[in-house]
This record gives C-alpha cells, sequence and structure tokens, in this order.
C-alpha cells in the first residue's frame, strides 16, 4: 500500500503529544481540587480523564476545519488523461518527479516569456540605427522623396511619396537634413515647395525651406554634398555616389535594380522607407 502523506503523519503525532499533554494536567488539576496526588490515582482514574480529553479534542476538530498544512506539500498539475489512464491499471505508479510542472510554474514561466520577450523597437529607434547616429543627412528630391523621377516633371507638379513621408519626419527629429534637387526654372522650385508644405514637412518636422537647395546641373549636387560634409547622403543617380564615395562616410543608393558596390560605405535599397524597414 502507499504510504500516508508526510502531513497526515506529522498531525496525528502532533494529535497524540496533545492528548498526553493535556491528560496529565486534567489529572493534575482534578487531584489538586480533591486534594489526592497524581501518584494515587489508579489506572481506571487516568483512563477515564485520558478518555474525557480525547473527546474533547476530538470534538473541537470536527467543528473547527482546520486549514491544511503548507509545508513541503508539493504542488502538483492537474493529471491530463494519458497519466490517469496509467493510474487506473497501476495505483503503484509513481510519476517522476519533475516530470510534470505544477500549474503555478507554468503561470510563471509564461510571465517570465511574456515580460522579456523581445520589444518591437519604434520607427525612431530604427532610423537612428540604420544612421549609426549620424548627425547630419543629404537627400536629393527626385525618385527619393517625390513620386516624380525628372526635372521636366516638375515644370507642372510636384507629388510628395506617402510611403516615405513617416521616415523623413524621423530624420529630421534626430538628423540635420538637406533636401536638394536639379531644376529647370522657377516654378519647378515652387512647385516643389509647395509640395513639402502640403504633406506638412515644414510643420510637423524639423524641416526649413532654407534647407531645400536647388541647382540647374548634376555637378551642382555634387557640389553641395561636399560643402555641407554630411555623415550621409541618399541619391538615385550611380555616378554622382561613386564620385562622393571618397568623401562622405556613409551613402545610399536608392534604385529598383540592386547595385554591387565594391565599398563598404555605400549601401543600396528600392526605396527610402525600405531601407529603414
Amino acid at each position: 500500500m502507499a504510504e500516508p502523506p508526510s502531513y497526515l503523519s506529522s498531525f496525528k503525532d502532533e494529535l497524540i503529544q496533545l492528548i498526553k499533554r493535556l491528560g496529565t494536567y486534567l489529572a493534575l488539576k482534578m487531584s489538586n481540587l480533591f486534594s489526592i496526588s497524581l501518584q494515587k490515582l489508579d489506572p481506571r482514574s487516568v483512563g477515564a480523564i485520558a478518555g474525557l480529553a480525547f473527546a474533547i479534542i476530538f470534538t473541537y476538530r470536527l467543528t473547527r476545519s482546520p486549514a491544511p498544512p503548507t509545508r513541503r506539500q508539493p504542488k502538483r498539475q492537474a493529471p491530463t488523461t494519458s497519466s490517469t489512464a496509467i493510474r487506473t491499471q497501476s495505483n503503484i505508479t509513481l510519476m517522476p518527479s519533475g516530470v510534470y510542472s505544477s500549474s503555478e510554474d507554468l503561470r510563471a514561466q509564461n510571465t517570465f516569456d511574456e515580460f522579456f520577450q523581445p520589444v518591437k523597437p519604434t520607427l525612431g529607434q530604427i532610423v537612428r540605427q540604420k544612421l549609426n547616429e549620424g548627425r547630419k543627412v543629404t537627400c536629393r528630391l527626385l525618385g527619393v522623396i517625390l513620386e516624380e523621377s525628372s526635372p521636366e516633371e516638375l515644370q507642372t507638379k510636384a507629388t510628395v511619396r506617402p510611403s516615405v513621408l513617416d521616415v523623413l519626419l524621423e530624420i529630421t527629429k534626430f538628423c540635420d537634413l538637406y533636401l536638394m534637387e536639379r531644376v529647370i526654372d522657377d516654378e519647378s522650385e515652387k512647385n516643389v515647395l509647395l509640395a513639402l508644405e502640403n504633406a506638412g514637412i515644414f510643420t510637423s518636422g524639423g524641416l526649413v525651406k532654407d534647407k531645400v537647395l536647388f541647382c540647374s546641373t548634376e555637378n551642382g549636387r555634387t557640389s553641395f554634398v561636399r560643402q555641407l560634409e554630411p555623415d550621409w547622403h541618399i541619391d538615385t543617380n550611380p555616378e554622382i555616389v561613386s564620385q562622393l564615395a571618397r568623401f562622405i562616410k556613409y551613402q545610399l543608393h536608392v534604385s529598383p535594380v540592386k547595385t554591387e558596390w565594391t565599398t563598404g560605405k555605400v549601401l543600396s535599397s528600392p526605396s527610402l522607407e525600405q531601407f529603414f524597414g
């Protein structure tokens, strides 16, 4: 047969000791009451007193539901269907210790996992990480910030790409950003500034109109970048990227066709927003 739990044996020992002490106490009290010593009590008297004590304790235990002992009480998980079938076939089969965790342990482990699970970084954190804490960025407009891809298109309209707007605003929070583009006439400049203003870049971001630069040639954009000495330059023209590779710490070449650059200072991406995840 399976041995009784340890806490039941402990409870039984404590009950026996309590009965003995109470029996002795009552015997002494009754001896003093009737002016007789404990040594003069015959075995029948002692037995009667012990029986009375047992009856009192038994009644007290029945009327008071004791809380189950908490010391050394093993925590057990509700048995699964397979473990229940095993115990039905053999009551003496013992489960190896540590095989099943208690429900409390499982809940604690779940809480631990939830607390320490990786936290998804914000867009601002990604921008700072990708730029390696660079503080000055120069970027061309056509094909990166604007949907248009040629200076001729800017003569009629300019449109900011909605998908790049959040990234652009985050860059302006952490970096000194300069936007630049080659234009054909003054009307193109107005269209570009109006599009940036309508997109909220001048109000929501840290960009000012004085940091939007225009030139009439591609070499003019190269000169802008070299004079500003940014940590990052973003461009779609591979020739300009190649020319600036000796002078600029990092560059991002935006192109739908991935270009393999021999220098690790130049990275490629189909778009600005995809580069930042």
